[in-house]
Order: C-alpha cells, then sequence, then structure tokens
C-alpha cells in the first residue's frame, strides 16, 4: 500500500484563502452543525412549569382561594417550590453540560494559505481541505486528495465492520472515522447537508425518556391518572351532596384530589438526575447523555484495554536485541529501521512513539511505500530506497510457528515479565496491507516497558467488592496483559486467553467470557463481539477506551465510556467521557449512577404509597358518603413531614447498591400494602372519633395523628437499613409534627384540635399495632 499523493510533494494542496474562506462564511456556506442535544432554557421551563399535575393542582388551588380560607391553599406553595427547584437544577445541569461539551467539542484540522492548524468543526468551510489521521472522525463529506494507508471504518454509518482503503479520489462520509493511516480530503457537504447530520438530527434531540427509570414513573403517572379522574369525580360529588355546604364539600373534595397526585415524584427524579449531572462534572466527567447516569447504577461487568487504564501509557523503550548475533552492525542497523519507521509513519501510535523517542531517524532514508499500523493488523511497515522493506509488529503474528519457536518462546518470557515485545523483521518483497509476507527476516526485539498506575490496585478492589466483574481486552501479548492484570489484582490473570483462538459462535464464546478474565490479542471486530456476547447472558456492560480499536465496543456497550485523552472518534461515541482521563474516577462515578437509581426508587415507594391511600380513602368516603376526614392543609402538613422534605434529602443522599430490574413491580409491591394499611388506619380512627362522638375538628385531628403516624412508619420502611443520617431525618420529622401540636400558634394555622386523651391514645395504639403488621408483611415480601 503505497503513499499516494495527488500531486508532488512540493505541489500538495493549499486550501482556501483567506478571502475565499470570508466568500463562502458571507454566502452561508459553513459547516453549520447541529448543537449538542441539551435543552434551551425556554424548554426547560416549559417542562418544568407546564405538567399535567401543576395544571390539576393549578385549577384545584383557584378553587380553594375561593372558597376556602388561605391556609388550606398551602399546596399551592408546594408548587411554586416544585418548579422552582425543578428548574434551577436543571439549568445546574445544563450549564455543566454546555461547559464540559464545549473543552470536549471536537477539532478539525484545516489547511489554508498552505498552512495547517485546528479549528472548530463549526467553523470548517465548503471546499476547505481538511486533514484526518487514525483515530480522527470524518466531520463533513468529502473527496480524498492524499492517502497515506488511509483505512476509513463506516461502521457507525453502514454497519459495515471492516475498514476499506480510501485512495485520492474516493467519498469520505463524515460520521465515519479513521482506522488506519492518514490523508487530506476536501469538504464537499457541510452543515445539515452532510451525510451523518441527515441520519442523526432527530435522533440527537434531548430527550428524558429513554431510561427503564423514567420509563417507570411514567407508567406509574400513567396508572395514577386512569385511577385519579373517576376517583375525583366521586369524591366531589359526594362531598357536594353532604349537607355541610358547599364550601366544605368542594374543600373536602380539593383535599382528597390534592392527595392522589404524587407532584414531587417527576420533580425529584428530575432532580436527582441533574443533581448527578453536576456532581459528575465536578470530576471531569462529562455525561453525553442523561440516562447513562441511570446505566451506571446497573452495570455489572466493565471492560477496559490495559494501556492506558491499568498502566499509564508512557510507553518507553527499555531494551533492543538484535537477532543475528552479527554484533554491533546489525544493531546499528536495526536501530535506524526502527528510527526510520517511526518518521516514516506521519501519526505514529504510542508504540512507535516510543520508538521513535529511542532511535534517531537515519539521513537519507527515503520512505517508498508504506503500510501504517492496524489494531486488527497488529503489524506496521515501510520499504525505503536502497535499504529494503521492514515490518514493525507482534512477534507471533510475523512470525507463526514455523522454524522461531526459540525467538517466541524468549518474546513470551519477556511478556510474562509484563512487558511489551515488538519484532523488527525485513522483507524480500513488496509490501501489502492485507496480510504480512510470507517470508520474514527477524532483525531484532523491542522491549518496551510501561508503568502500572498507582491507583490501579484499589480501583479493581473496588470493582471487586461491589460484584462488578472486570473483564480486561487487550490488543498485547496474552503473557504481558496476564502479568499487569496480576500486578493490579485482577482475578484469574494467571490465566489469560489468546483471543486468536476464540471462538466464532456466540453462545460458546459467552461461556467463556463467564469463566475467563484476561484477553490479549484482541482485535477490534472480537472487543464488539465479546460486548454483544456478554450483553446475551444478561449483562450490563460497561466499555471504557481510548483508541480507534474501541469505537465499535463501545458503541454496542450498554454504557461506553471515553478517556479524555483518547482519539476524537472514542469521545464522540461514548455516552461518559472522563475528560481527565484518569482510570480511578470509574468507582465515583458509578457509584454517583447508584445514588441516583437507589434513591429515585426509594422516593418513589413513599410518594406512590400517599396516592394509594389518598385513592383508598377518596373511594371509601365517596361511596360511604362520609366527610373527608382532612382539610388540605392537614395533607400539605402530612405530606411535607413524611414525604415532601424527606423524600428531598433521601434523593441526595450516598448509595452504592447496584440496582437491579424491577423498579415499578417493587414499587407497587411496596407502595399497595402500605397505602392500603394507612387508609384502614386512618378510617378505622377516624371512625373511633366518631363513635367517641367528639368535635368533627378534634376527629379530623386523630385521623391527621393516625395518618400522620403511619406515614413514618412507611418512611422508615422505605429508607431501611436505618443509618444514622435516616435516623436523624426520621426524628426530625416526628419531632417537626410534634412542634405543630404544641405550639398554639401552629394548631390554630394548620386547625389541629387535639381529641380527648383515650382517643389520642386509641390513635396512637392503633398506628403502633398497624406499623408492625406493615413491619412484618413489608418484611415477607422483601420490598
Amino acid at each position: 500500500m503505497r503513499l499516494q499523493y495527488s500531486g508532488s510533494r512540493n505541489q500538495r494542496p493549499q486550501g482556501l484563502s483567506a478571502a475565499e474562506v470570508a466568500d463562502r462564511v458571507a454566502r452561508g456556506l459553513v459547516n453549520d452543525v447541529p448543537s449538542a442535544p441539551t435543552r434551551t432554557i425556554g424548554q426547560i421551563v416549559r417542562s418544568n412549569l407546564l405538567t399535567r399535575f401543576n395544571l390539576l393542582l393549578g385549577s384545584l388551588l383557584a378553587v380553594i382561594l375561593v372558597v376556602g380560607p388561605l391556609q388550606d391553599a398551602l399546596f399551592g406553595l408546594v408548587i411554586v417550590a416544585n418548579t422552582v427547584v425543578g428548574i434551577v437544577q436543571e439549568l445546574r445541569a445544563k450549564r455543566t453540560l454546555d461547559r464540559l461539551e464545549v473543552v470536549n467539542a471536537p477539532r478539525a484540522r484545516v489547511v489554508r494559505d498552505g498552512r495547517a492548524g485546528e479549528l472548530a468543526v463549526g467553523q470548517v468551510v465548503l471546499d476547505d481541505v481538511l486533514e484526518a489521521a487514525a483515530g480522527d472522525q470524518v466531520v463533513v463529506d468529502g473527496e480524498v486528495l492524499e492517502a497515506a494507508g488511509l483505512e476509513v471504518d463506516e461502521s457507525l454509518l453502514t454497519g459495515e465492520s471492516e475498514p476499506v482503503a480510501r485512495n485520492p479520489g474516493d467519498r469520505l462520509l463524515s460520521g465515519s472515522f479513521v482506522a488506519a493511516g492518514s490523508g487530506r480530503y476536501r469538504a464537499t457537504k457541510v452543515g445539515r447537508e452532510a451525510y451523518a447530520v441527515q441520519l442523526t438530527e432527530e435522533a440527537r434531540r434531548f430527550t428524558l425518556a429513554s431510561s427503564e427509570l423514567r420509563a417507570g414513573v411514567d407508567q406509574i403517572l400513567k396508572y395514577v391518572t386512569w385511577a385519579l379522574v373517576p376517583t375525583a369525580a366521586l369524591l366531589f360529588v359526594s362531598q357536594l351532596r353532604l349537607e355541610h355546604g358547599v364550601r366544605a364539600g368542594l374543600s373536602g373534595a380539593v383535599a382528597g384530589t390534592v392527595a392522589m397526585v404524587p407532584e414531587g415524584l417527576v420533580l425529584l427524579t428530575s432532580v436527582a438526575f441533574a443533581v448527578g449531572v453536576v456532581r459528575l462534572g465536578r470530576r471531569q466527567v462529562l455525561v453525553r447523555e442523561l440516562p447513562a447516569v441511570e446505566t451506571l447504577a446497573r452495570v455489572d461487568v466493565i471492560c477496559f484495554d490495559k494501556t492506558g487504564t491499568i498502566t499509564a501509557g508512557d510507553l518507553a523503550v527499555q531494551d533492543m536485541v538484535a537477532e543475528d548475533g552479527a554484533g554491533e552492525p546489525a544493531a546499528g542497523e536495526a536501530a535506524a529501521a526502527l528510527g526510520a519507521l517511526a518518521a516514516a509513519d506521519p501519526n505514529p501510535n504510542a508504540t512507535l512513539r516510543a520508538i521513535g523517542e529511542a532511535f534517531a531517524a537515519p539521513e537519507g532514508w527515503r520512505a517508498e511505500a508504506a503500510v501504517p499500523f492496524s489494531s486488527a493488523r497488529k503489524w506496521s511497515g515501510a520499504s525505503f530506497a536502497g535499504h529494503g522493506a521492514f515490518l514493525l509488529g507482534a512477534p507471533e503474528v510475523l512470525l507463526g510457528q514455523d522454524g522461531h519457536g526459540a525467538l517466541l518462546r524468549r518474546a513470551e518470557v519477556l511478556a510474562t515479565e509484563g512487558r511489551r515485545v515488538v519484532l523488527l523483521a525485513s522483507v524480500a518483497g513488496p509490501l501489502d496491507g492485507e496480510r504480512p509476507p510470507a517470508e520474514v527476516v527477524p532483525r531484532a526485539m523491542v522491549v518496551i516497558g510501561d508503568q502500572v498506575r498507582g491507583d490501579a490496585a484499589d480501583t479493581i478492589a473496588w470493582f471487586a467488592a461491589e460484584g462488578v466483574k472486570v473483564k480486561v481486552l487487550s490488543g498485547d501479548h496474552p503473557r504481558t496483559v496476564a502479568a499487569i492484570a496480576g500486578q493490579v489484582g485482577i482475578p484469574g490473570a494467571g490465566d489469560p486467553v489468546d483471543a486468536r483462538t476464540l471462538p466464532e459462535d456466540g453462545p460458546e464464546l459467552a461461556g467463556l467470557l463467564e469463566r475467563r478474565s484476561v484477553f490479549g490479542r484482541v482485535v477490534p471486530r472480537q472487543k464488539r463481539a465479546m460486548v454483544e456476547a456478554l450483553g446475551t447472558r444478561g449483562h450490563v456492560v460497561a466499555m471504557t477506551g481510548d483508541g480507534v480499536n474501541d469505537v465499535l465496543a463501545l458503541k454496542d456497550a450498554d454504557l461506553g465510556i471515553a478517556m479524555g485523552g483518547g482519539s476524537a472518534a472514542t469521545r464522540a461515541v461514548a455516552e461518559l467521557v472522563l475528560l481527565d482521563g484518569r482510570f480511578a474516577t470509574l468507582p465515583a462515578v458509578m457509584a454517583e449512577g447508584r445514588r441516583v437509581i437507589a434513591n429515585i426508587e426509594r422516593v418513589a415507594k413513599v410518594f406512590v404509597t400517599k396516592t394509594v391511600y389518598a385513592t383508598v380513602l377518596a373511594v371509601a368516603v365517596g361511596i360511604a358518603g362520609l366527610a373527608f376526614p382532612f382539610l388540605p392543609r392537614h395533607l400539605t402538613l402530612i405530606s411535607s413531614l413524611t414525604i415532601g422534605i424527606p423524600g428531598f434529602f433521601l434523593a441526595l443522599e450516598p448509595c452504592s447498591q447496584r440496582a437491579t430490574p424491577g423498579f415499578v413491580r417493587r414499587t407497587l409491591a411496596f407502595a399497595a400494602p402500605a397505602g392500603l394499611t394507612a387508609a384502614i388506619g386512618t378510617l378505622v380512627a377516624y371512625q373511633v372519633a366518631d363513635v367517641a362522638n367528639i368535635p368533627q375538628d378534634e376527629a379530623r385531628t386523630t385521623a391527621t395523628l393516625a395518618l400522620a403516624g403511619l406515614g413514618l412508619v412507611v418512611l422508615a420502611l422505605a429508607t431501611r437499613p436505618l443509618n444514622r443520617l435516616r435516623r436523624l431525618l426520621l426524628a426530625a420529622m416526628t419531632a417537626g409534627f410534634t412542634v405543630v401540636l404544641l405550639v398554639p400558634f401552629l394548631r390554630t394555622f394548620f386547625a389541629l384540635d387535639p381529641p380527648p386523651l383515650r382517643v389520642a391514645l386509641a390513635a396512637v395504639a392503633l398506628v403502633a399495632t398497624l406499623g408492625a403488621l406493615l413491619t412484618l408483611l413489608v418484611t415477607r415480601l422483601r420490598v
């Protein structure tokens, strides 16, 4: 595969002039790409303000402002607080995302007036000349002008997994990425006319619904809506038919209807996601899609390469041993060939950069043809006028087994020490980019070392303690990978797998991946196949990568995590980007995801419990023709102290428990018995007060005592296991309710009139009995 140019080296494309660029900008021929998929400020305000529940509660608020005292309109403050908090938190998340997007924004290398420089992708104009190297994403549609072993992977657009060679005159599609080599191309379509933009503009629109958690919340809200409309109608009719007057009837109907609305559930879900984004942003983690925060909580397998994750990625040549035993002349020729190979590649990988730093480029070595390195080939090469052709790559790939057993055994010994070994070999025939020549002559072995990250062992230990399986998928020799993996404590490191022996069969591959943890000589298509195979076994897989060889696996994993210093292609397809490139950040990232989803589930249980008991109370009261046992202000007090205030704190509490599927089932399995118990306890307490023939205000206070007590029991059960913070929160809410009962002004404000002692004690005994039964039931159900 020869270096190919559209002209001589002295006639390379000079690019547009400043005047030509200005003319195209004036005509609007600029790469006006769609903005990042985040909502505008107006969309955020509207989505938080104009909700179905805000409209319903706003209508009920208008009714209370006409017929009831101002105290019964307290739930209006809840509407305002919910809306303001939701808007503020999502705006914070948007600012964080926008700031990090600027840091991570792709850049294009553009040639103008004969000089190459970096520009924002949005500044590219029609007919610009752009440069692309291995790992770069093609940012606009174009025509190839120059190609040096240029191979392009279009799998993200077409699904075709094999890279294709591109030569001068060939078309390039935006959204593809350079798998090997380098070249220059002229922009033929920019902005919304580019191929990738036409495919993905709709898909990139911001959405909050593409997650199991949000789908579960929407499903719960759908159930609530179905139950709310007929129940509210029944309640309004029954209360207005009583002889207590229209004002009292409307007040009771509004109280029951407001209680059925889980107004804070959507808010706290949004707040938890938004706070998660902000917290991750402070750790220099860019969240490309909000549902990725949720996926973090479900991950039970994480795959990553060795270099740049377990190791620092700072490769350096440690030794070079000439193979033909001819002493200094052979060593000198090998060193010259190594320096020439490094200089011949305009975009060297980490290995070639290390070799280039160790061996100077010799005078007079002119490259005639070159094959750039690719992860699929595992080798690179070049031919030099008057000096012949040389290859550099994995010893076992270049040599096979025939006649080179001793050399391969020596390479394997070095590999078991955790060092990378590459072979320099000479060839007689022309270079072929598809396969290495059959006859190669070993010239030298180059030993390259890397430093294990100081925090890698602690990170691996955290994954093990949290039940997250670790899989190392590396292109290096299996023994090299095993040695490094063993140093950081990865289970199964002593039994590595050579990926060249992997089965093609999906189930067989999945079974092998379940049993083994360390894999060497893995090529890109195998990484993708391994991620897919793990998924067939029910695993939620995160893939971490930084190189072009990781792109396909990152795209197909449940969660793609790119290193900030990695290739543009990996950053473009990943859901999360670790901008500081620190592997040790991953535990904190995963813990944040677990915090979000576990706390939302905990909060959802208490909100849905409130909807259940309010619905049961409304139906029972409506059918029996009784006066509703609460004023709106009573339920505002109970909801605030047993759900709203504690729910806000719980939604932000640390939590490391890995999430599992079944959010809706677990939430309803808890809320149904809890809500039914609370409703029964409230109705019994209300009837006890009626039997005692006490005034209506005292009867309502008795019902309030019972429901508040059972609400605190439900809160305690939903927050198990009780740690110090949760006990303190429960104590604070109990104390708050006690203060309202004891302080005359607050007691009057909330229309609470304590019943006789015997009735109050009966209510307390009822709460204790039903609370114990509910605790036993929830424990047995394990929800």
